[in-house]
């Protein structure tokens, strides 16, 4: 990678070649301040691309970023990263707590959005988590895998009481109640998807099936057979993990199955990326597996089985950036340039995230009972 600065001077920075990865020129227009780049180099650079302060001249983006983020897992063992991630952690820990009035902000932020924008990447079924692909489907396609991969690990009959927490724009609610005769229970805190979700069960002529509430999952009420989570554990913050599953073992059914699909983080507990906190998805965290471990062994919850899905998510951001290019000018028409570059910012660094670095999703099938599922994963696959 060469840097060129105001002045025209040229660094250029070469560990050999990267698979997959073209060089790339770097021309800063204007240097972020000092200041900025001691306290947080991290967003300093991206608002410098946002900005327009930072221009890619060779090469493309996605090459920029797998560029860097290669280059920090190199240096991403040893005492000073540990140090590090420590006091980032210290630092940020604030950010992560989210009572009830902070999570409604938090997720009215991201998801209140325009609905047209999430028209122009998203599937069908308004599906904004990891898709499931088990060779060259389409988006589409692998969406709807995804679902079904789910249903069979909820082991869902017609009839069956499921709370969907986090519900979104109700995709997935209606796919369980459609496909699986599911009576379905979903909470969201946003109130775009809360009217987009049953203004959809509507016309799906499922209102009776399919029931969307803008509620909080910690005022949630009753006894469910089925509970369901996809995408929304990553706004949970690390404060409240306890809770979160108490919740959910309190919300369960004796012989009740539930499955939380969270985006997780490989290696010790850190923050997410400061600038993904601070512009697109404020008071998020992504769970290490320890924490998630020990969050659920104090529930009292049995892990009835956990799947790591690697490298889906790249592939569905990938695809999602594809279409995001596709339809740039329609988003640049419902917000404006900076918003489109902060964007396709955020698809390619987080695919980035998921090829280079430590982020993955995992799937925890919890239950109450040590038998509440079979014995062996025969029941996943045996209609495949």
């Amino acid at each position: 990678m060469t840097v060129i600065l105001p002045n025209g001077e040229k660094r250029t920075f070469d560990r050999g070649p990267m698979e997959g990865v073209d060089p790339v020129v770097v021309r800063f227009k204007r240097v972020p301040s000092m200041k900025s780049l001691l306290t947080s180099a991290h967003i300093s650079i991206c608002d410098s691309y946002v900005n327009g302060d930072m221009v890619i001249e060779e090469g493309t983006l996605r090459d920029f970023l797998f560029i860097v983020g290669k280059s920090a897992m190199l240096n991403d063992e040893g005492w000073l990263p540990d140090l590090n991630r420590s006091i980032h952690s210290l630092i940020a820990s604030w950010q992560h707590y989210n009572p009830a009035h902070r999570s409604k902000a938090n997720v009215a932020h991201h998801y209140d959005l325009s609905g047209e924008l999430y028209d122009q990447f998203l599937d069908e079924h308004r599906q904004y988590s990891c898709a499931y692909f088990e060779g060259n489907e389409t988006l589409e396609q692998a969406q709807e895998k995804k679902m079904h991969h789910i249903a069979r690990k909820l082991l869902i009959k017609p009839g069956m009481r499921i709370l969907d927490i986090g519900s979104g724009w109700g995709g997935l609610g209606l796919f369980l109640a459609k496909n699986y005769g599911a009576e379905v229970y979903g909470v969201t805190l946003s109130e775009e998807q809360h009217a987009w979700a049953n203004d959809w069960a509507d016309k799906e002529g499922l209102a009776d099936k399919a029931k969307f509430h803008l509620q909080d999952y910690r005022a949630v009420d009753g006894k469910f057979d089925r509970i369901v989570s996809v995408g929304m554990f990553e706004h949970v913050g690390q404060f409240h993990f306890d809770e979160y599953f108490q919740k959910v073992r309190s919300l369960l059914a004796d012989d009740g199955v539930g499955l939380i699909h969270t985006i997780g983080h490989m290696g010790p507990p850190e923050p997410i990326s400061p600038w993904i906190r601070k512009y697109i998805f404020p008071g998020a965290y992504l769970p290490s597996l320890s924490q998630i471990g020990r969050a659920v062994e104090r529930s009292r919850l049995w892990l009835a089985d956990f799947e790591n899905l690697r490298l889906h998510y790249a592939k569905t951001l990938a695809m999602w950036n594809e279409r995001f290019q596709q339809n740039r000018d329609k988003v640049k028409d419902l917000y404006d340039e900076k918003f489109c570059r902060m964007w396709e910012l955020y698809l390619v660094s987080c695919e980035m995230a998921f090829v280079c670095q430590a982020a993955c999703v995992f799937q925890l099938q919890v239950s109450n009972k040590i038998d509440a599922v079979p014995i062996t994963r025969r029941y996943l696959y045996s209609d495949t």
